[in-house]
């Protein structure tokens, strides 16, 4: 049998910058506690250099003297860079690679959709689509593929409303903001429909297909966007699809540590692994590694203070034979 660690954290914005070095000083032993073979990443900045395509040179940096220093970095990307500037996804892993896809309304097509609220009054419907793409790398493990979904969906976060915003923290009207709300939730949905598109349409090509979609939801376990992705039998209420559910992994965690972000003085479950019935034959047990977590949404919590990630790291243990 071969341990296998798998772990998602969001690194909050990790960029270049005078806060660089204090940052990599305390986030670099989170990256060594992982022990992980693979790492799904979120929020991760890209960088320039004269003459060279856009790189991930600080999180290069954070991870040089880690399990990952040597590993390969799979990175979501535009057409004509070499990864996007800001909040990137990254899977990070010393196992061969066998392929990456990234999608963005491909599976699900942006909706349109008239808003009611907008000054001037939109004459025509607009696309909502989303702003970051899902990212699909598969892996050799154990000798077989596994698949891995790096997912960041769209925070609650109202979107803006052209005509409603008085400042970048101040709406003129209560309605403006709740339709703000409404067009993040449309997009947060279409995200986790595409996931479940693509979940299926890996089963469909491979029923026993193992599959482990990673990452940031801004969603708890019981909100609509992660049980459209799980796929309950609870939910569907069709027990043929019971090889198609996804299991969330924190279950094994004890309730009162089950949280991977502070915020007003609650402890949330944000960040998620959701693996294949397949792979609990293998699962070993998770880890939140939340022990120093800070409330993120307290007065003066800023970098300066609090240079580590607001998430915390998730990491889930298998034995693969």
């Amino acid at each position: 049998m071969a341990v296998l660690r798998i772990a998602t954290f969001n690194l909050e914005n990790f960029d270049e910058g005078p806060d660089l070095a204090g940052r990599i000083t305390m986030m670099r032993p989170q990256i060594v506690r992982l022990r992980a073979d693979i790492a799904c990443f979120q929020e991760v900045h890209g960088q320039d250099r004269p003459g060279e395509p856009r790189g991930l040179h600080a999180l290069r940096a954070l991870l040089a003297g880690t399990g990952l220093g040597a590993a390969s970095l799979v990175s979501t990307k535009p057409k004509d860079d070499g990864v996007f500037r800001e909040r990137n996804l990254v899977v990070a892993t010393g196992l061969p690679v066998l392929g990456r896809r990234q999608l963005r309304n491909e599976l699900v097509a942006a909706p349109t959709y008239r808003r009611l609220t907008a000054l001037p009054t939109d004459p025509f419907p607009v696309e909502i689509g989303v702003e970051r793409p899902i990212l699909h790398v598969v892996v050799e493990a154990g000798g077989r593929p596994l698949h891995l979904i790096n997912v960041h969906l769209k925070s609650k976060i109202p979107t803006p409303v052209p005509g409603q915003m008085v400042d970048m923290f101040t709406w003129r009207t209560a309605e403006g903001w709740a339709e703000g709300v409404f067009l993040s939730s449309m997009k947060r949905m279409a995200q986790a429909l595409e996931v479940r598109r693509l979940v299926d349409q890996i089963l469909d090509a491979d029923p026993e297909a193992r599959i482990v979609v990673a990452g940031d939801f801004n969603a708890a376990p019981d909100e609509i966007p992660v049980l459209a992705i799980r796929g309950d039998i609870e939910d569907t209420g069709n027990p043929a699809l019971t090889g198609r559910v996804l299991v969330p992994i924190e279950n094994t965690v004890p309730s009162s540590s089950r949280y991977t972000l502070f915020h007003r003085g609650r402890g949330e479950m944000l960040d998620h692994l959701l693996v294949t019935r397949n792979l609990l034959a293998y699962y070993r047990g998770s880890e939140i590694h939340n022990e120093v977590l800070h409330d993120e949404s307290a007065a003066f919590a800023d970098d300066r203070k609090f240079p580590e990630s607001d998430h915390a790291p998730v990491v889930a243990t298998f034995d693969l034979p």
